[in-house]
């Protein structure tokens, strides 16, 4: 089962070893590793991935699930 861990600030990291990122196509991104991150920010240059520019940039959204 995935589990997917929102980082404040930061990107959503993904833990699966049988995770897939596709495209609106349905088209496959390379997945490297059982543990990879999507980027939140919308700055990366390796989009849908994170490339750590979320803390060049100065994202912050900081959610926290309900109780």
């Amino acid at each position: 089962m995935a589990k997917i861990t929102v980082r404040d600030n930061g990107p959503l990291l993904v833990e699966d070893e049988d995770a897939t990122v596709c495209d609106m196509s349905g088209e496959n991104f390379a997945v490297q590793g059982s543990t990879f991150a999507l980027c939140r920010c919308g700055a990366s240059e390796k989009k849908p991935f994170c490339d750590g520019t979320h803390g060049k940039v100065g994202f912050k959204a900081s959610e926290r699930a309900a109780s």
